[in-house]
């Protein structure tokens, strides 16, 4: 039948496809940046009922982060194993609206702990979309094309973070506005207040859920995976088995144990045994030495059991498929060692970004409370991720590029040393918001976010198509578990870097110490690089043995 476009329908499929996609990413980045941007104003409300200083608002911050990385790690395996097992459309599908409706929900949160909980059900779902999203993409498209769409992949996700900035100043300004139109609308005077109080973080996460609609797209015109269709009809998906996925469950009580450790409610619960005279609890009160003890080894427990249950169900996959001949001698171990890698890869990236990078907008607004109080509004957490999106989605897209140019290894190596430069120098050459700050926080942006333009383009390449969208699912979304570990110690360190600071200052002169300490991460990652092979100019692995 002739086609009247003069596009075939395979290239049409191939145009959907990384549209569906790229919109995916585009929301996932959104979602991503909502609460960094709002979260403060949203502990502000949740939590002043029960009077908490600002430190505890620091370490719900940073738990609230933790819980969303640890359900992204979970996700990344949940929705990966779908994907192999039923389709990469079918299960990006289920994850753009398990991520759209659950951010939506958070909008009617009446407590911090709501949050935490919505946050981590939505990250299910970004998890797994970022996942399945490379996994299609890189399947249809071919070799030839594969840096610049990795690139695009990660300018996609920030040009969603750089829109939450946008919006938010939008909120801001036209708050008055808005408020108008909702009552014209019918809705009554308390719920618009509740809606547009302290800057409208309800009505920004309620915002949230329009990537729902994408799902109808997705479904319509995005086709599946030629690469996957002949794996299944070979067979090949018939290794997965429902029952491996407790295993994930276990692995995300492993990772859940670590924020419960560093979360306020064990140290709530550390000071009430200390004030109820056990002898535990006069040990641990005011953060002593047994309450260091079970937070380490506590910590370092749930560690390993997140990596063996994460793990899980690829190893039981590779296992049957082993027994029915379809892997060579050697092909398991080879693969543990690429999904160890890649999870190493991303760890050192993540918890940069998210123990570090992630808290600019929040200490933006600390740094611009120090500028005349007649200069009017400074809008100081919106143009800082505005300008660390703007940076990051041009890095991204160079980033790809540089690894065809340079090779994988170089590349991630160079990213390295100039991330950890960028930070450091963010934090600790600012002292008050401006133009100097605003400038760094672009070049920081760019180059510690052009990472996700670098992991769409390697963790492709490490695994077979079997299990790729598993694997790299695995790999980026492990890293998180490190990262919500990691992320934890922010709140610490300003802890110890607070010792004889006003508890007014905490935010302004501990956490730039600790953000910059944390950075160093990005010296780790110039040594595990070297460890993974060179994959420049190589075609996808089809099979365990072309890896």
């Amino acid at each position: 039948m002739h086609d009247p476009s003069g596009v075939g329908v395979g290239e049409r499929g191939k145009w959907m496809a990384l549209f569906a996609a790229l919109l995916g990413w585009l929301f996932d980045g959104f979602e991503m940046g909502m609460f960094p941007l709002v979260g403060s104003k949203a502990l502000e409300d949740l939590l002043a009922a029960d009077g908490v200083n600002p430190a505890a608002a620091s370490k719900w911050f940073a738990v609230i982060m933790a819980m969303f990385l640890i359900g992204a790690a979970t996700g990344g395996v949940v929705f990966g194993w779908l994907g192999d097992r039923i389709g990469r459309v079918r299960a990006m599908s289920l994850s753009i609206f398990t991520y759209a409706v659950f951010t939506g929900l958070c909008g009617f949160a009446t407590q911090a702990w709501h949050i935490a909980a919505l946050r981590f059900v939505a990250s299910l779902g970004m998890g797994g979309e970022w996942a399945l999203g490379v996994a299609l993409v890189t399947e249809l498209w071919s070799d030839r094309s594969r840096a610049f769409l990795a690139g695009l992949i990660g300018a996609a996700a920030n040009v969603g973070y750089l829109l939450v900035g946008v919006i938010s100043l939008g909120l801001l300004s036209v708050v008055t506005g808005l408020g108008n139109m909702l009552l014209a609308m019918g809705l009554p005077q308390h719920v618009v207040e509740a809606l547009l109080h302290n800057e409208g973080w309800r009505l920004m996460m309620i915002i949230g859920a329009i990537p729902a609609l994408l799902v109808f797209f997705v479904r319509l015109f995005v086709p599946e995976s030629h690469k996957w269709e002949a794996e299944r009809d070979k067979g090949a998906t018939s290794h997965w088995a429902t029952r491996d996925l407790l295993g994930v469950l276990v692995g995300a009580a492993g990772a859940a144990l670590v924020v419960l450790l560093w979360s306020p409610a064990f140290e709530s619960l550390v000071r009430a045994e200390g004030g109820s005279g056990g002898q535990v609890g006069a040990a641990a009160a005011g953060g002593g030495l047994w309450a260091m003890v079970v937070r380490g080894v506590g910590s370092v427990l749930g560690l390993a059991t997140a990596l063996v249950g994460y793990l899980f169900p690829v190893m039981k996959y590779l296992g049957r498929a082993e027994r029915a001949g379809e892997l060579d001698s050697g092909d398991r171990g080879r693969c543990l060692g690429r999904l160890l890698l890649g999870a190493s890869l991303a760890g050192v990236a993540l918890l940069g970004t998210w123990g570090s990078l992630q808290w600019a907008p929040s200490w933006a607004i600390e740094l611009s409370k120090l500028l005349p109080a007649d200069g009017g509004p400074y809008y100081a957490k919106e143009y800082t991720q505005i300008c660390v999106a703007i940076g990051a989605s041009i890095g991204a897209l160079l980033a790809a590029l540089c690894g065809d140019w340079l090779g994988r290894r170089t590349t991630y190596a160079l990213l390295c040393i100039g991330s950890f430069a960028s930070l450091v120098f963010m934090y600790l050459a600012n002292d008050i918001f401006g133009a100097k700050f605003l400038v760094s926080a672009f070049a920081a942006g760019g180059i510690t976010a052009a990472f996700y333009g670098w992991f769409p383009l390697y963790l492709p390449e490490l695994f077979p198509t079997s299990i790729r969208a598993t694997s790299q699912g695995f790999a980026f979304n492990f890293g998180r578990v490190i990262a919500a570990a990691g992320t934890l110690q922010t709140a610490a360190l300003m802890t110890i870097f607070a010792h004889g600071v006003d508890e007014a200052e905490v935010k302004l002169k501990a956490f730039p110490k600790s953000a910059a300490l944390l950075a160093s991460i990005y010296l780790v990652g110039l040594f595990i690089v070297w460890l993974g092979p060179e994959t420049i100019g190589k075609p996808l692995p089809e099979r365990m043995r072309d890896v």
